[in-house]
């Protein structure tokens, strides 16, 4: 295992709308864009930290500099006349009960929670939903610990925005882990959990550990890969070389390891950047030197990533240091993606060009993909058939495992930037899987009840617990 520079670690200090006034770099910025920050962080959550601030932003081109984008809001992500009636009721008439109505209004048409996350992902008992729990695909559950619910910064693009805004209602979150457990042990073909949020690594090691833990356990065999999906191997690296308890985090990867099962780091990479920064380097390092492994991912966004020479660079990087490129997404159908969004084409495009410039090493990642309602679907080329030009489609995975790698075609359409843009080809009116219908069948039948039991450690989990690992 890789032993961290000798040097004092760096101390994790976030900043809010509240508080980035008192940063540095606040002085380096024009009235417009202070404006903008202070007027749109009230509708998208708005968190950075020193190390994304000091280490990945070039102040120098801001505000076109990718990572600056990928964490500062901007203007042009509300609609003209809603920021214009926004900023008059931030900045002048304060009206804290207008604010929050028109705040509300502009989240709840922004689709806050896309693919059917409330409606169709969350399991039910005795026809009531268990808390924190997604599943979605039958081989894997999704669990959100309520004291993973933040991260160490957020990206303006980020599908889960809701998690950090104070939509109680839409929120996941689960308090303790015996739900989940109760639940796997009724599941047994369920083979991976991806404990997610927010970002578990905001958790200390102690309070991740008592997640994780638990599934290790003889009747959890079935459970085969334990994930972990973070931004903080770009936004902390800290996290896996100089926090107090970056060691026992370590230690924690190694147990789960030892016990048989799967360790995977999914490792959210938004640009070559972040991954060019010896500490970034270094948990990289560490993190696989344990046994685990460390996935990157994530989305294609406009205005952050449309280089295909960054994607080149980034995934050739990760395999030199060991990880493995997983897969680029289509930026999803909620937040201001008007903003965000780039045309399907447009995306192709941009993989393939990134493609093309690396090893067969690199090329386990896969995409464009599009986490759409009835599942992963995968762009994999562009085609012309019988003089007609199409999109040539097909699920990486799905609602109905049937559908996985079954190839479809759709219009080919220069402007659609999401899958239910699309119309299917040769004159049909509905692809198969809307015909089929997308109702997903390894759910508990109602009326099932899953005994719960509690610890009382559980009851009393500390609100240290959630702070950030900093020394």
């Amino acid at each position: 295992m890789t032993q961290p520079d000798a040097a004092a670690p760096a101390k994790f200090k976030p900043y809010t709308r509240q508080t980035i006034v008192n940063a540095r770099q606040w002085q380096w910025m024009s009235p417009e864009l202070q404006e903008a920050v202070q007027v749109v962080s009230h509708v998208l959550p708005f968190r950075t930290n020193q190390y994304v601030m000091d280490q990945l932003i070039d102040w120098s081109n801001i505000p076109d500099d990718p990572i600056y984008r990928l964490t500062f809001p901007h203007r042009d992500m509300l609609p003209a006349a809603e920021y214009e009636q926004l900023r008059d009721l931030v900045l002048h008439k304060k009206d804290e009960g207008a604010i929050n109505a028109l705040v509300h209004r502009i989240r709840m048409r922004m689709n806050p929670h896309p693919a059917g996350q409330l409606t169709h992902n969350v399991p039910r008992v005795n026809d009531a939903p268990l808390r924190g729990l997604q599943h979605k695909y039958k081989e894997t559950v999704l669990f959100f610990p309520s004291s993973g619910q933040t991260c160490h910064a957020y990206c303006t693009f980020c599908f889960r925005w809701p998690q950090f805004v104070g939509m109680d209602d839409l929120k996941f979150d689960a308090r303790e882990c015996s739900e989940l457990v109760a639940y796997l042990k009724t599941h047994p073909d369920v083979t991976d959990v991806l404990i997610t949020g927010g970002d578990p690594m905001i958790m200390n090691t102690r309070s991740l550990t008592e997640f994780i833990e638990p599934l290790l356990a003889p009747e959890l065999a079935h459970i085969q890969n334990i994930r972990i999906g973070t931004k903080s191997v770009a936004y902390w690296p800290q996290r896996y070389v100089s926090d107090k308890d970056a060691d026992d985090l370590l230690r924690l990867f190694e147990k789960v390891v030892a016990s048989g099962k799967n360790m995977a780091i999914m490792g959210h990479y938004n640009h070559a950047v972040e991954l060019r920064s010896p500490v970034a380097q270094q948990a990289v390092k560490r993190i696989v030197g344990t046994g685990a492994t460390l996935r990157m991912q994530g989305p294609l966004i406009r205005h952050i990533n449309e280089d295909p020479d960054s994607w080149a660079e980034l995934w050739t990087t990760g395999v030199r240091l060991g990880a493995i490129p997983y897969y680029m997404f289509v930026e999803r159908d909620t937040g201001p993606r008007d903003y965000f969004a780039l045309p399907l084409a447009r995306a192709h495009e941009v993989f393939q060009q990134a493609y093309q410039q690396v090893s067969g090493l690199a090329r386990t990642v896969r995409g464009p993909s599009m986490s759409a309602f009835p599942g992963k679907v995968v762009i994999d080329g562009v085609v012309q058939v019988n003089g007609e030009k199409l999109f040539a489609l097909q699920f990486l995975q799905a609602r109905n495992p049937d559908w996985v790698r079954k190839p479809f075609f759709a219009k080919y359409d220069p402007q659609a930037t999401w899958l239910d843009h699309l119309k299917p080809a040769f004159g049909r009116q509905k692809f198969f899987f809307e015909e089929e219908g997308g109702k997903a069948d390894f759910h508990l039948p109602a009326g099932r009840v899953i005994p719960i039991a509690s610890t009382p450690r559980q009851h009393n989990q500390r609100a240290s617990d959630t702070q950030p690992t900093a020394a």
